[in-house]
C-alpha cells in the first residue's frame, strides 16, 4: 500500500534506501521525538532514559540556551529568562498576548513584524525562536540515537491552530534545520497510531486535552483512509488552565496578593501542577508554598475540591465537542471509541465528563503523552518512502471559512470549514465599474456574513485588467490550501491571462478562544448575520442602479426623454438614494424596482436607439448572413 503523498512533491527516495526519518510533537509542556525501529513505532529517549522533554527553554548571559530539564529547574530562580508554555503565544500579536500575559512572568516587547518578543539577558526573542530551540534539541536526538542526519520529520500541530500558527510552527522547524515534510493535526496522528495499532474501523472520536490546547476531532476509518469528518477546539484551553485554577484558590487560601513577584508566582505554578498531577492517583495532597521572603503557608486540597475548582473548565470542553458531533452529521452514539490524548486527560474528572458524554469507556492503550509521537513517526516513515507497499490516507480538515471580500464588506466563502484538504477551488468575480483595470483581493477567514466580523489575512491587486463595461471582466479567484493548511491565492483575468497570486504569512494569529468565539457568533447571530448581507447586497445593487442610471442620462438623455419622463425618473433616482442610505433592505429592493419602472421606456428607447445606429448603413440581409 503506497501513501498518496499529496503534500510535496519532490520528496522522492530512492526504492531500496532507507530513510531516517521522526515524528515530533512539541507540546506545550512537553515535547517528544519518535520515530520507526524495526517496524515499530517509539518515542526516543535522552541519555538518561526520558522520552519527555519539558517544553522550557533558558537564556543566558552569555547568548547560550539551556533547554528541558536543567531550564525548568533555573525557572523558579531565573523566571524572566526562562521561557516555558512557548506554544501558547506562536502566531499571536502583541495584544493577543497581553490578553494571556497575566499570569507569564515575562517581559514582552513588540516587534516590527507584529509578533511579540520576549525580553531576555540573552536579548529579545521570538516564540518562533524559542520553539526553533526545543526542535533543535530532539532533532539532535534523533540523529545521535539513530545514527545519521534526518532526511525529513513530520511536525504535530493542533488541528484549530490557524494559517498564522501553523507557519510559525513550519519557520520554527526550518530555523531548527529540520526538513518538514508535513504538518500533521495532532489529533489525526492519534488515529494513525490507533488505527495501524489496533486495525480499527468505523467513527472515532480523538479528545485533546495538553497543556495548553484542546482540540476535539471526528474521524471515519475505513480500509487505511484516515477521514477527518469534522474539527472544533479551542486554542486557549488545556492544563496551563486547569493550574492557574488551583493557583488562584492557593492565592485565595494562602492571603497571598496578585502583586506577588515574578519569582513567586513561577513557584506557585509550579507548586498547583504538582498538586493537580498527584491528585489524578491520590484523594488528596498536601500542599506546602514557600515564598521568596520566607513567608510560608501549607494546606491541603481534596479530589473533591479539584473537581469542583475545574469542572468549568472541563464542561467548556464538551460545546466543540457538541459541535463536532453535529457538524459531522452524527450523534453520541454514533461513536465506537474515544481516544484520550494530551497529558491533561489523566486528570479522572476528564475521563469521567467525557465517558459520560460518549456514553464509551475512553481508550488509553497509548501513552497519552506519546501517542500524537508515535503516530507522527508512522507518517514520517511512509513519507520518507521507507514503506512503498503501504497504502494509507489521511484526510484532513480546514477548521475555518475562508474567502474574500466582495463589494459591500461582505465575505465571499471560497472554501467552507471542515473541507478536506489538501484542496483547491476556484471562483469567478467581476468589476463593478466601467473600465476598471485593478482590482483589490481581500482575503479572510471566518464563518460570518461580514468582512468587518470576520479575520483579516492578506491583501494583493490584480492590475493590468483590460478596460470593460462594468461586468464585462472575468477574474478567476483560486484558493489552494495544502497538506500543511496552508493557503496560497491566485487571481487571475480570463481574456488576457493576467495573474497575480500571494502566499498567505500573516505575522500573527488569533486571538485567545478566537476561533471557538467566531463559530460560536456565526450561529448566534445567523439571523441578523442573513440581514446584514441582505441590506448590503441592496446596498451594492442601489449604487450599482445609481451609476449605470447616472452615466446613461449623461449620454443622452436630454436627447431621447420627455421633461415629465425626466422628472419621474430622477424622483425615482432620489428616492432611491434616500433609501439607500437606511437599514431596511426591503425598503431599497423596492425604490430599485421603482427606478427600473419609471425609466422601463427610457431603456426600451436606447436599446432601439443603439440598434439604429449598428443598422445604419447596412442591408438586414447582411445580419442574417451564416
Amino acid at each position: 500500500m503506497a501513501l498518496l503523498q499529496i503534500s510535496e512533491p519532490g520528496e522522492s527516495t530512492a526504492p531500496h534506501q532507507h530513510q531516517l526519518a521522526a515524528g515530533i510533537d512539541l507540546g506545550t509542556t512537553n515535547s517528544l521525538v519518535a520515530s520507526v525501529r524495526s517496524g515499530v513505532a517509539e518515542t526516543l529517549p535522552d541519555l538518561e532514559g526520558r522520552h519527555l522533554l519539558p517544553s522550557v527553554v533558558r537564556y543566558r548571559a552569555d547568548g547560550a540556551a539551556v533547554v528541558g530539564h536543567d531550564a525548568l529547574t533555573a525557572a523558579i530562580g531565573d523566571p524572566l529568562n526562562t521561557i516555558a508554555s512557548v506554544k501558547r503565544l506562536m502566531g499571536r500579536g502583541v495584544e493577543d498576548v497581553k490578553r494571556i500575559g497575566e499570569y507569564l512572568p515575562y517581559e514582552f516587547v513588540p516587534g516590527s513584524s507584529g509578533m511579540p518578543l520576549l525580553h531576555t539577558v540573552a536579548g529579545d526573542v521570538s516564540p518562533v525562536e524559542v520553539s526553533a530551540e526545543i526542535l533543535r534539541l530532539l532533532k539532535a536526538r534523533a540523529e545521535e540515537t539513530l545514527g545519521g542526519e534526518l532526511s525529513g520529520v513530520v511536525v504535530t500541530v493542533p488541528a484549530y491552530f490557524d494559517d498564522a500558527q501553523r507557519q510559525a510552527t513550519k519557520d520554527a522547524g526550518r530555523l531548527a534545520g529540520l526538513n518538514i515534510l508535513r504538518l500533521l493535526n495532532e489529533p489525526t496522528a492519534a488515529a494513525v497510531a490507533y488505527g495501524l495499532d489496533k486495525g480499527s474501523e468505523g467513527v472515532i472520536a480523538i479528545y485533546d486535552l495538553g497543556g495548553g490546547t484542546f482540540d476535539i476531532s471526528i474521524l471515519r476509518l475505513n480500509k487505511g483512509v484516515f477521514e477527518v469528518m469534522s474539527t472544533a477546539g479551542d486554542t486557549a484551553l488545556g492544563g496551563d488552565d486547569v493550574d492557574r485554577l488551583v493557583a488562584d484558590w492557593i492565592m485565595q487560601q494562602s492571603g497571598m496578593g496578585s502583586d506577588a513577584g515574578h519569582v513567586d508566582m513561577r513557584r506557585l505554578m509550579q507548586t498547583a501542577r504538582t498538586a493537580k498531577e498527584a491528585l489524578s492517583t491520590v484523594d488528596s495532597t498536601g500542599i506546602e508554598l514557600v515564598r521568596d521572603d520566607n513567608a510560608g503557608w501549607s494546606g491541603e486540597l481534596s479530589r473533591e475540591q479539584f473537581n469542583a475548582l475545574i469542572a468549568p473548565l472541563v464542561d467548556r470542553t464538551l460545546g466543540p465537542c457538541r459541535r463536532a458531533l453535529r457538524d459531522a452529521g452524527i450523534r453520541a452514539s454514533d461513536v465506537q471509541s474515544v481516544v484520550m490524548v494530551g497529558g491533561s486527560t489523566r486528570v479522572p474528572l476528564v475521563r469521567e465528563r467525557v465517558a459520560a458524554f460518549f456514553d464509551a469507556e475512553p481508550m488509553v492503550d497509548i501513552d497519552p503523552d506519546k501517542v500524537v509521537a508515535v503516530g507522527a513517526a508512522i507518517q514520517a516513515d511512509i513519507l520518507a518512502g521507507n514503506k512503498p507497499d503501504d497504502e494509507m490516507l489521511l484526510l484532513d480538515v480546514i477548521p475555518l471559512s475562508l474567502g474574500i471580500e466582495t463589494m459591500g464588506g461582505l465575505t465571499e466563502k471560497i472554501i467552507h470549514r471542515n473541507t478536506t484538504i489538501p484542496t483547491a477551488r476556484a471562483q469567478e468575480f467581476t468589476t463593478f465599474k466601467d473600465g476598471q483595470t485593478a482590482m483589490s483581493v481581500h482575503v479572510v477567514q471566518g464563518e460570518r456574513e461580514l468582512v468587518e466580523d470576520c479575520r483579516s489575512l492578506a491583501r494583493f491587486e490584480l492590475r493590468d485588467i483590460p478596460p470593460m463595461v462594468a461586468g464585462g471582466a472575468r477574474i478567476k479567484v483560486t484558493f489552494q490550501v495544502d497538506a500543511d493548511g496552508l493557503l496560497n491565492v491566485t487571481a487571475e483575468e480570463q481574456t488576457q491571462g493576467v495573474t497575480s497570486s500571494i502566499e498567505v504569512k500573516p505575522s500573527y494569529g488569533l486571538s485567545d478562544r478566537a476561533i471557538e468565539t467566531m463559530l460560536r457568533e456565526s450561529m448566534e447571530t445567523a439571523a441578523a448575520d442573513r440581514d446584514a448581507r441582505r441590506l448590503r447586497e441592496e446596498q451594492v445593487d442601489a449604487d450599482r442602479v445609481l451609476e449605470a442610471l447616472h452615466s446613461a442620462l449623461a449620454a443622452d438623455g436630454e436627447e431621447l426623454l420627455q421633461a415629465a419622463e425626466r422628472k419621474a425618473i430622477d424622483a425615482a433616482a432620489k428616492q432611491l438614494d434616500e433609501q439607500r442610505q437606511g437599514n431596511d433592505y426591503r425598503a431599497i429592493k423596492r425604490a430599485i424596482e421603482a427606478v427600473e419602472k419609471a425609466s422601463s421606456t427610457y431603456v426600451e428607447r436606447r436599446m432601439n436607439s443603439s440598434i439604429r445606429k449598428a443598422m445604419a448603413g447596412h442591408k438586414v440581409d447582411e445580419f442574417n448572413s451564416p
